[in-house]
């Protein structure tokens, strides 16, 4: 794969890539208008395909912020056409690494020593590229080490590149006025906290520490005196991506174990710590060999505050979904209904929440979940298609919910994702027992 020698840091240069790449998707638009023209019968996925590529392209060369949206949205299946899902995917594996003079220029200016002068041995090529660093192998004292670099100017650009990626964004999801800013707000201090690799160290430190009751999971050592601001070393972990694995012929039995174990840690995070690994792409998550879960990379840490928590989880109660009341206090205190809101929305939004919470907390209404259910996935994509088509949901302020969903519904999507690859039945309440350790 190619290398690159320079990513874009400056405002200019970086909206100056994404003008070219809007005029691109205008030409792939002219193009299947005129298409249109001849065979008026023509759908869309020529299209979709031709500008999923120039947007990926455009994006991968930028790296950072704007590449880390890509991923994010890779994740939302039902939001996006198969095409955008699909090449968007390839930024959590696969984009452009670093060349070599650029990586030692790294290491030298955040640990003031080159990659030779640190490690007894330092593969120059990286093993992973993605969308804030990329990952290099290296040995020292007889381990196998992993050492993330951050792509320069990430940090320094995050501002600029959302402020460049608003405007897109508020149209895309019929955002209305000010209130949009903190749904902004919350994604930039995330992805600011997720380049600040000194933070990453600490977290990983602490909830790896935490979470080792939990059987079946290993978590790297980190590295501190070989780690810095924008370099984070640990153990090099032996396995295959979570994403490789589900493709292999496992036994329902394994696929269940492994299932206990992601639903375990991630119950006992949001329960026990009450805050949570927010970012559950099959790249961060390998089986081993001895076809334990490995989990590595907790840059994106959501905390949860008790005002968003008990509101949150009393939703996911079947009981106060029923109870008229209780669900109406729950939904103001989640800020999805407003005092601006009419009657007529009021009863509309309501009918609405019912159905998802319903659907989305059903799992915590059983004993036992079956993750590979079809009957789940069905109605969830049912519902997806039902409120991407509805004009009156179009029609209205989609300013609603507190900014704390963003990271919550990315944490359980991905996930139910997760566990729906695995095609796990789980135990729901398996987690309890760890919470006292």
């Amino acid at each position: 794969m190619k290398t690159l020698d320079k990513i874009p840091t400056g405002k200019i240069e970086r909206a100056s890539k994404l003008v070219s790449t809007g005029a691109k998707i205008g030409g792939n638009y002219l193009k299947y208008f005129g298409k249109k023209l001849v065979n008026p019968e023509l759908n869309r996925d020529e299209l979709n395909e031709d500008n999923a590529g120039d947007l990926y392209d455009g994006l991968k060369s930028l790296k950072g912020s704007a590449l880390k949206v890509a991923q994010m949205l890779s994740m939302e299946k039902n939001l996006l056409p198969t095409a955008y899902v699909e090449k968007f995917s390839l930024s959590q594996f696969s984009v452009p690494p670093l060349s070599a003079p650029l990586v030692r220029k790294t290491f030298k200016k955040y640990l003031d020593k080159y990659p030779e002068e640190l490690f007894d041995t330092f593969e120059r090529d990286s093993i992973n590229a993605a969308s804030i660093g990329q990952v290099h192998k290296a040995t020292k004292n007889g381990k196998e080490l992993a050492v993330k670099i951050q792509y320069p100017g990430v940090a320094e650009s995050i501002s600029s590149d959302l402020a460049l990626v608003k405007p897109i964004a508020i149209r895309m999801f019929n955002l209305q006025g000010k209130d949009s800013d903190k749904y902004f707000k919350e994604i930039e201090n995330k992805l600011m906290e997720e380049t600040n690799y000194n933070l990453e160290l600490r977290q990983s430190k602490e909830i790896t520490e935490k979470c080792s009751v939990i059987p079946d999971l290993e978590f790297p050592k980190y590295y501190e005196a070989l780690s810095s601001e924008r370099i984070i070393t640990m153990d090099w972990m032996r396995g295959r991506h979570l994403s490789e694995f589900a493709k292999t012929d496992f036994s329902q039995e394994l696929g269940n174990r492994l299932g206990q174990t992601l639903w375990n840690f991630y119950m006992f995070q949001i329960h026990g710590l009450r805050k949570v690994h927010a970012d559950p792409h099959p790249g961060n998550f390998l089986v081993s060999e001895e076809n334990t879960l490995i989990a590595i990379d907790f840059g994106c840490i959501k905390e949860i505050p008790d005002a968003f928590y008990v509101p949150y989880f009393d939703l996911a109660v079947k009981e106060n979904i029923e109870n008229d009341t209780i669900f109406t206090e729950r939904l103001e205190e989640l800020e999805m209904l407003g005092p601006g809101d009419s009657p007529k929305e009021r009863k509309f939004m309501k009918k609405l929440f019912k159905e998802m919470f319903t659907l989305f907390s059903s799992p915590f209404n059983d004993v036992h979940f079956d993750f590979g259910s079809e009957q789940f996935w069905d109605g969830i994509n049912d519902l997806g298609q039902r409120l991407s088509k509805d004009p009156e949901v179009r029609r209205m302020n989609s300013n609603r919910g507190s900014e704390h969903f963003l990271y919550m519904s990315r944490t359980f999507f991905g996930l139910y994702n997760l566990l729906h690859d695995l095609k796990a039945t789980i135990r729901v309440d398996s987690f309890k027992k760890y919470l006292s350790k």
